[in-house]
């Protein structure tokens, strides 16, 4: 394992790094670290980010020899991969948030069937459980619906309905248990 002096130049570290001493990666990482993650910081808005893009810098820099200590200085290479790298993630990052509010409009019939026969198939299960849901006592029915179709809490269904929330945890459970029992006979 190969000492260097933490006053070897970036070209000197960098010639040690190529012939395959990593311990020039940890000076150069201690060297330049701070100022690749303040950009990258900069540019995501996030911590966590910048602590991975930083690592991801350092590590693609390690693997690549791309860098030519004779053109430019280190710093200037490593404040512009690393700006680079950082809007790539930003232009990622929208576009998932993009892919996300997509998928959010879509039916949930549509995210799940892709062929006609299950998208026939879910329709007809969405009929038989509409009909056996409209089969429950209306307060099984409208706890069960604010549960399930709208996601709210028991303990918020317990103030909406002004009801003590073992009343709606009881009427929530008997709802299924009985919902349970229409359904397998629906199904028959």
């Amino acid at each position: 394992m190969a000492r260097f002096s933490n006053h070897a130049s970036d070209a000197e570290l960098i010639e040690h790094l190529r012939a395959g001493h990593q311990d020039a990666l940890r000076l150069l990482y201690k060297r330049y670290s701070g100022l690749v993650y303040t950009i990258a910081l900069k540019i995501l808005g996030r911590a966590s980010e910048a602590e991975d893009l930083t690592q991801d810098v350092f590590l693609n820099f390690w693997k690549q020899e791309k860098f030519d200590p004779n053109r430019a200085a280190l710093g200037t290479y490593l404040c512009v991969l690393t700006r680079s790298r950082a809007l790539n993630r930003l232009k990622s990052r929208s576009s998932q948030q993009r892919s996300l509010e997509r998928l959010q409009t879509l039916d949930p019939a549509e995210l799940i069937a892709s062929t006609p026969l299950e998208k026939a198939s879910l329709i007809e299960q969405e009929q038989t459980l509409k009909r056996v849901m409209a089969q429950l006592p209306d307060r099984q029915r409208q706890i069960l619906e604010l549960n399930f179709y709208q996601g709210v809490s028991q303990s918020s269904i317990a103030e909406q309905l002004d009801m003590p929330l073992g009343t709606v945890k009881t009427n929530a459970r008997k709802g299924l248990m009985t919902l349970r029992q229409l359904l397998g006979r629906a199904v028959e």
